[in-house]
């Protein structure tokens, strides 16, 4: 019999187990909404990781990559095309930047900012060859690879894949003082790159006035500013970017997930002329980069966000969910309080009794109707699809009121 089993056995027969999924096996996906083969139905709450913000399936979006893909998929870079340029031009005026270099997934784009700034340090502010450093806060994630790992202090993301790569140094995040000793201290640094809300470490904003402050301590020192936001961008904490938030325009911008809608590998990185000038023929790319797809998927996913006013419903539903979800958290234990930006938010756990409890929350959430997942022991992401009404918020409010009251029910 086909079933949600047969396919779990499937991957942990084939697959490497590099993930811990929820026994939940989707087949369909429509807007707010996702079906498992069984043809139940759940609320998305996490939408692949704020890469789905603009909603399952967007019609817009697929419309647009199945039109490209029965013209021309890839040329690669070796050949112009006649939609790589309609793309760059639309998403840099879009962000207001002179220049975007394209690429698929974020993490690359991580990779390509990195080389970047670091490229700029030695061309254009005279750093010695070899000597530039790059800031980065506790608590990151900006991706996987084994640059990217060198400078996370999580155990399961660089434990085992060294020797590590060099040049970078970790500061606290949101803590000025500390950003600026190190400033102070390191003659050549080249850049400070920041998540403007911490995806990863369960939506964690920093004061207000942080990002401002160490936009402030970069054109001090002559360092650029470099914002992840592959998770906190295109509408998701209620503005286009989280760092409009503080008007805030970063010298380097990285944008992935939902820069395609979830339909198809789409990342970007934007900066202005006098950085991106230091990239020449052959020195970086990628063969999928800049596809007739992506592009096609691009600028559709950005004229959804744009004309259906995303970013304005994710600011005015997330301050309906964190007020209410407060409140729902004082009648119980098990949950602490609700924090975020936007609609993406974190529920702190209680789980004094418990380490497994942020997992258990989960799968009574799917038993409930509404999906989500732990991003740490304690923490549980909610980050729906940014095209939820109000009524559908709400309505997922009380799944969640009536999980807690279940499970207060059974301790």
């Amino acid at each position: 019999m086909i079933n949600s089993q047969y396919f779990i056995e499937l991957e942990e027969r084939y697959g490497a187990h590099n993930y811990h999924p929820l026994p939940v096996v989707l087949a369909q996906g429509r807007g707010v909404k996702v079906k498992d083969v069984e043809g139940r139905e759940y609320y998305d709450f996490l939408s692949a990781y704020s890469a789905v913000n603009q909603g399952h399936c967007h019609p817009k979006i697929v419309n647009a990559l199945v039109e490209q893909a029965q013209e021309l998929t890839l040329t690669s870079r070796a050949f112009f095309n006649n939609k790589l340029g309609i793309y760059e031009e639309f998403v840099t005026q879009f962000f207001g930047y002179q220049k975007v270099l394209p690429m698929n997934t974020g993490a690359e784009a991580v990779e390509t900012a990195l080389k970047l700034c670091r490229k700029w340090a030695y061309e254009i502010k005279g750093t010695p060859e070899g000597e530039a450093k790059i800031v980065v806060c506790e608590g990151n994630f900006h991706g996987r690879t084994t640059t990217i790992v060198s400078f996370s202090v999580d155990p399961d993301a660089y434990g085992g894949y060294g020797p590590y790569t060099p040049g970078f140094i970790v500061v606290p995040y949101n803590d000025i003082p500390a950003l600026e000793k190190v400033f102070a201290e390191n003659e050549h640094i080249a850049g400070f790159l920041v998540e403007p809300v911490q995806g990863e470490a369960g939506a964690h904003v920093p004061d207000e006035g942080y990002l401002k402050k160490s936009y402030s301590l970069c054109k001090k020192y002559n360092s650029l500013f470099i914002a992840d936001e592959v998770q906190t961008g295109i509408g998701r904490t209620g503005r286009l970017l989280a760092c409009d938030h503080e008007n805030v325009r970063p010298d380097i911008l990285i944008l992935g997930k939902a820069l395609s809608g979830g339909v198809y590998p789409v990342s970007a990185v934007l900066a202005d002329n006098d950085k991106m000038q230091v990239f020449r023929p052959g020195q970086h790319g990628s063969t999928f980069g800049g596809n007739p797809m992506a592009a096609a998927a691009g600028i559709a996913a950005l004229e959804v966000v744009r004309d259906e006013q995303l970013a304005e419903n994710a600011f005015r539903l997330g301050n309906i969910f964190r007020e209410k979800m407060n409140e729902i958290c004082k009648k119980y234990e098990i949950c602490d309080f609700v924090r975020g930006k936007g609609l993406l938010n974190a529920l702190i756990v209680n789980n004094i009794k418990d380490k497994d409890i942020a997992w258990e929350i989960c799968l009574k959430l799917a038993d409930n109707g509404l999906l989500a997942k732990p991003t740490h022991t304690n923490i549980i992401r909610f980050a729906p699809p940014l095209i939820i009404n109000q009524a559908q918020l709400l309505e997922c409010i009380d799944i969640i009121d009536k999980t807690f009251c279940q499970l207060a029910d059974s301790r």
